[in-house]
């Protein structure tokens, strides 16, 4: 059931976020690490955001055994003058938290929604999360993907829920992510890093 998997990683997550203490990089991946199997449920449109979204997940995941915080990673980075270069912790973590708020706009979505379709849902989530940063070409090929999404029904039987259990397991993540998404916006705005790049 990696709906109930990732729930409750990311309350414990959410607990951490809103405690004094930092925030370590092992438990902060493996929480991220439990939302990756869902880019591979939503299929092609999602192939891009799901190979990019792991094999950002797998690098801050090898970074947990030599960086204890998420903080103490990011000033590491800001030291080396290496933030914003390809491959850094620090733009690996930006583009895990796109991934993050993606799939909670797409839960908000699914839950809001009725029927049997997900493109509604995954195409408002895709436009408000990814597709400012998104080149043209990228764009153009999601939303062909869009056609190619399974349908509600098909999703659920691929997650092994039904659909109220679902809802509870979406609206438990929204709630769970949404200070972790923050706490993550507020890390890269205290340092002045911007969340736009």
């Amino acid at each position: 059931r990696p709906l109930r998997k990732i729930s409750t990683a990311f309350k414990e997550l959410a607990a951490t976020v809103n405690s004094p203490s930092p925030v370590p990089v092992a438990q902060f991946s493996h929480a991220c690490s439990l939302v990756s199997p869902l880019f591979g449920c939503l299929g092609i449109a999602f192939k891009f955001a799901e190979m990019d979204y792991v094999a950002k997940v797998n690098d801050l995941a090898r970074a947990s055994s030599s960086v204890s915080t998420l903080l103490v990673m990011v000033d590491k980075d800001i030291e080396a003058n290496c933030v914003r270069k390809a491959g850094s912790h620090t733009r690996n973590l930006l583009r895990v938290k796109r991934g993050l708020d993606m799939v909670r706009v797409l839960f908000e979505q699914i839950i809001a929604s009725e029927g049997n379709s997900l493109k509604d849902p995954a195409s408002k989530s895709y436009a408000q999360v990814f597709a400012p940063h998104h080149g043209w070409a990228i764009r153009k090929a999601v939303s062909v993907g869009m056609y190619a999404l399974p349908t509600r029904a098909h999703l659920l039987k691929m997650l092994n829920e039904d659909e109220a259990a679902a809802k509870i397991e979406m609206q438990s993540y929204v709630n769970a992510s949404a200070p972790v998404i923050t706490y993550l916006d507020n890390l890269f705005l205290s340092k002045q890093l911007g969340i736009d790049w």
